[in-house]
């Protein structure tokens, strides 16, 4: 993975209570070149003291901790000195709803801990955690808009029962790509969208049991309906679904109607699920008739996929450096040729409106 050049590592604080996640995270992140651990701290307080000697560029957090949740430090943290953070959490369903609240208050992204067991899965996890950190050491930290107080309209109360041309699979199929950013930015272009817009399929890079989340969550603020991908799950107007974390999730079609499968698989493009496979699946079913859009992030994946799709005639977006936290997946699909219209973050949803009505 590209690593832009800076003077120095980057200089980590890594916050968990503990002592064993501590050594394993600081031998990990000071094994790459570009990083170096400045200090490890057991409580948000004793963060506060070595933040105070010397700021890092970047923080991993845990969330249960003693004397200070870690979601009440990272709101402190951000309201009077915004750090880039990454939540390195443990692989627990009924905490990813935490996880969710984080995100609101301010967190680059989400990592798993990496835990000892079979080697291949080991190191994966290490250079997942590796190449996050990293990402967000490189982050523009932008204001967090905080989603609609309100929850969606419920529709059947609303409107009338949509009509059978309503749920039909339309010919138009949006595919979406991101990482690192990727949540608040989805969250933008999502609620700029009607409820009939055209299917959605998206790869945020993103743990498993958390994508569930991640999917109510934008649920609760949108027009259209959005919830995790199963395997068969069809793509209807109207509504979005999101690859399961470490699965790969494929666009497939069965005469004119589209559907998704999701799989297991080899990391590709150093991730699963991976932008590539589904954009090279969107390319191979929907061609022409899709629009593909690669947003903020570090690394390459999406870049080969993008352009597979705009070879096979779909009109396709990149998210414009200004407005990216890691301008590094739609710079490197702009090189490769993938990329139609480089636009700003807010410019997206209307873009996609416009192409898709074509």
């Amino acid at each position: 993975m590209a690593v832009e050049k800076k003077s120095g590592p980057w200089k980590v604080l890594i916050i968990d209570d503990s002592a064993v996640v501590r050594q394993t995270m600081q031998k990990i992140l000071d094994g790459d070149p570009d990083l170096e651990v400045m200090a490890v701290a057991s409580d948000p307080f004793v963060a506060a003291e070595r933040i105070r000697q010397q700021v890092p560029d970047v923080i991993t957090l845990d969330v249960e901790m003693p004397r200070m949740d870690g979601i009440t430090f990272l709101r402190r943290l951000m309201a009077q000195k915004p750090i880039p953070v990454v939540i390195c959490s443990t692989l627990v369903t009924d905490r990813s709803e935490t996880l969710s609240e984080a995100l609101d208050a301010g967190a680059v992204d989400i990592v798993l801990k990496p835990e000892l067991g079979i080697k291949e899965f080991f190191e994966e996890a290490c250079m997942t955690l590796r190449d996050t950190v990293k990402a967000a050491a490189q982050a523009k930290l932008q204001i967090v808009r905080r989603p609609k107080v309100q929850e969606k309209l419920n529709a059947d109360v609303m409107l009338a029962p949509p009509s059978k041309a309503m749920a039909r699979t339309t010919e138009k199929v949006i595919a979406i790509g991101a990482s690192t950013g990727g949540t608040e930015a989805l969250r933008i272009v999502l609620e700029g969208l009607p409820m009939d817009c055209p299917p959605i399929l998206i790869v945020q890079h993103m743990p498993e049991t958390f994508t569930g989340a991640f999917a109510r969550r934008l649920d609760a603020t949108c027009d259209v309906t959005v919830r995790e991908a199963r395997s068969g799950d069809r793509m209807l107007r109207g509504h979005v679904l999101i690859a399961p974390g470490n699965r790969h999730t494929l666009l497939s079609r069965s005469g004119a109607h589209y559907s998704v499968e999701v799989k297991d698989g080899p990391l590709v493009s150093r991730h699963r699920p991976s932008v590539d496979v589904m954009f090279r699946s969107v390319a191979r079913y929907a061609g022409k008739n899709a629009v593909g859009v690669i947003m903020t992030g570090m690394g390459d994946d999406g870049a080969k996929g993008l352009l597979e799709m705009r070879q096979a005639g779909a009109r396709t977006i990149g998210q414009n450096e200004e407005s990216c936290v890691v301008y590094g997946m739609p710079k490197e699909a702009k090189k490769a040729g993938g990329v139609d219209e480089e636009i700003h973050l807010d410019r997206i949803a209307s873009a996609i409106r416009r192409l898709s009505s074509t």
